[in-house]
C-alpha cells in the first residue's frame, strides 16, 4: 500500500483485520513518504481533528459535491456510526458538537492518528515511513506490481494506492499518486483546489501572477489596505450568494470570516468549489453577501427609517455632522469592528443618509472575485481519478485488476465539516476489506 494518511491506515487495519480472521499467510505494508504517518491529519479542524460528521446517509449524501452513488457502498460499510465506534475502541472518547461535527474528546488531532497507527499495528501491518515511492508498474508474468523505491524495490499482489491529493504539500501531498495510477492506465479528471479562501478584487495588494493555475493568488501575497480593514472579522447568520457570469449559482447561510487569504469560513469555502472551478475555466465570479438574511428589504428600510428618526430627534445628535450621524445608524445595525470595512467597501455610503441604498447593501454587499489560494492551504484536491473507472462496491480498478483506488485520489469531495474524512475512512476501509478478501478468496 502506498500512502499513510486517512485512507491508507483504514484502508491497512481493514485489510489486516480481514486477513487475521482467516488462516492466510497474507501481510500487509504501508509505504509513507514522510517521516510519520498521518501528517494532514495533524492539520484538520486547526488541530482539533473533525474527524467525521454524524449523519444517515440521506442527510450526508448532499454534501458529497461530485458523484455521491460512487461512494454509497462505502459509507454503508463504515458509517459515522462505526467510524466513532472504531476510535472509541481504540480509547478515544468523542463528542459531537454543532453541525453534527464529531472530535475526539481531547480535541487533538494526534489523538486519531495514535488511534488508527497502533489498531494497524496491533494487527501486523507494517508502516515504513521515510520511503518514497518514484515508480509503480505491473507485472503480467508474476502477476506482481512493483514498487520502485530508489534503493529498494517492493513487489505485491494486491496494491491499494492511498497518497492523498495536492492539496497541503508541506503535509506531502505532492500528486503522485495520480501518476502512478494513470501509469497502469487511469485517467485524471482536471484538478482544482476545494474548501479554500476565495479572494475579493482589491484584497491583496495584486492578483493573480497568470502563471500556473488561471486564478490562484499565493496566500503569502500581502494583503491590500483594503483588505485589512476586513480581516479579522467574522461574520456569524450572515448569507452568501455566488454568482458566475452574473447568474446565481451557490446560495447559503450560515458563517463568514475575513482572513489574510480572504473569504473562508464555513460559507466561504462551501461555494469555495464552484467558485474555483469558474475562475480556472475563465468565468466571471462574484459574491454577494447578505448581512440581514432574516430581515425582508422593505422590512429592512423601514426599520433604518425609524432608528433614523430616532437619532435624529436625539438631543445628543444636535450639531453633530450627518456623516457621525449614519454612523450611529451603522452601529445599531453592523458589528462595531465592521463599520469602518463596511464604509471602505462601499464608497458612496457615508456621505449621505440614503437609507434605500444602505438597505440595498446590507442586503446585497457585491464583491468581484479575482482569484483563489492554491493547494498551498486548500483543505481538498477537487477532481482526480474519474469514479467510473472503479468498481463502487469494491473499489477495485477497472483498468488495472488487483488494483485499489480510495481516498483523496479519486475524484470524490465533499463540504467542510468532517464529510471529507469520512469519505476517506469509508472508502479506505472498503479498498482494504476488498483488497484482503480477493486475495484470500473470499
Amino acid at each position: 500500500m502506498i500512502g499513510g494518511g486517512a485512507s491508507g491506515l483504514m484502508a491497512a487495519f481493514s485489510a489486516a483485520k480481514t486477513i487475521s480472521e482467516s488462516s492466510s499467510e497474507a501481510s500487509v505494508t504501508v509505504l509513507e513518504k514522510m517521516p510519520r504517518p498521518g501528517r494532514k491529519i495533524m492539520i484538520t479542524g486547526k488541530g482539533r481533528c473533525n474527524f467525521t460528521n454524524y449523519k444517515e446517509w440521506e442527510s450526508f449524501s448532499p454534501h458529497i459535491r461530485s458523484k455521491a452513488s460512487a461512494v454509497r457502498p462505502a459509507f454503508f460499510n463504515l458509517p459515522p456510526s462505526k467510524v466513532i465506534e472504531f476510535f472509541e475502541g481504540q480509547g478515544v472518547p468523542t463528542v459531537v458538537e454543532r453541525g453534527d461535527r464529531a472530535f475526539p474528546q481531547s480535541h487533538m488531532a494526534s489523538d486519531i492518528v495514535d488511534a488508527l497507527v497502533r489498531a494497524s499495528t496491533s494487527l501486523g501491518v507494517k508502516i515504513h515511513p521515510g520511503v518514497q515511492v518514484g515508480k509503480v508498474s505491473f507485472d503480467p508474468e508474476g502477476d506482481v506490481f512493483n514498487l520502485d523505491a530508489g534503493d529498494r524495490v517492493f513487489s505485491c499482489r494486491r496494491l491499494i494506492i492511498a497518497t492523498g491529493g495536492l492539496s497541503y504539500p508541506s503535509t506531502g501531498s505532492s500528486g503522485d499518486g495520480y501518476s502512478f495510477a494513470a501509469s497502469l492506465g487511469h485517467s485524471i479528471s482536471p484538478l482544482f483546489p476545494s474548501l479554500t479562501a476565495i479572494v475579493p478584487k482589491g484584497y491583496k495588494i495584486h492578483g493573480a501572477d497568470g502563471t500556473g493555475l488561471r486564478g490562484h493568488i499565493d496566500r503569502s501575497i500581502p494583503v491590500s489596505a483594503a483588505g485589512r480593514q476586513l480581516m479579522g472579522i467574522s461574520l456569524k447568520n450572515s448569507g452568501l450568494a455566488l454568482f458566475l457570469d452574473g447568474n446565481e449559482v451557490h446560495r447559503v447561510m450560515g458563517d463568514l470570516d475575513f482572513t489574510d487569504g480572504g473569504l473562508e469560513g464555513p460559507l466561504g469555502f462551501q461555494v469555495s468549489r464552484e467558485c474555483v472551478k469558474g475562475l480556472v475555466n475563465g468565468r466571471k465570479a462574484a459574491v454577494s453577501i447578505d448581512l440581514k438574511p432574516a430581515v425582508g428589504g422593505d422590512e429592512l428600510l423601514g426599520r433604518l427609517r425609524r432608528l433614523w428618526s430616532e437619532i435624529q430627534a436625539d438631543p445628543r445628535s444636535a450639531g453633530m455632522h450627518m456623516d457621525r450621524m449614519f454612523r450611529v445608524l451603522l452601529g445599531k445595525v453592523l458589528p462595531h469592528g465592521l463599520i469602518d470595512g463596511f464604509l471602505a467597501w462601499n464608497p458612496g455610503l457615508g456621505k449621505g443618509a440614503d437609507l434605500e441604498m444602505l438597505a440595498r447593501r446590507l442586503k446585497d454587499w457585491r464583491m468581484e472575485i479575482e482569484g483563489f489560494v492554491g493547494y498551498e492551504r486548500a483543505v481538498v484536491t477537487a477532481g482526480g481519478i474519474p469514479t467510473e473507472e472503479i468498481i463502487a462496491k469494491t473499489l477495485e480498478s477497472k483498468r488495472q485488476k488487483g488494483l485499489y483506488l480510495c481516498g483523496e485520489l479519486l475524484d470524490v469531495d465533499a463540504d467542510t465539516g468532517g464529510y471529507n474524512l469520512q469519505c476517506a475512512f469509508s472508502t479506505g476501509f472498503l479498498a482494504g476489506l476488498s483488497a484482503a478478501k480477493s486475495i484470500i478468496g473470499r
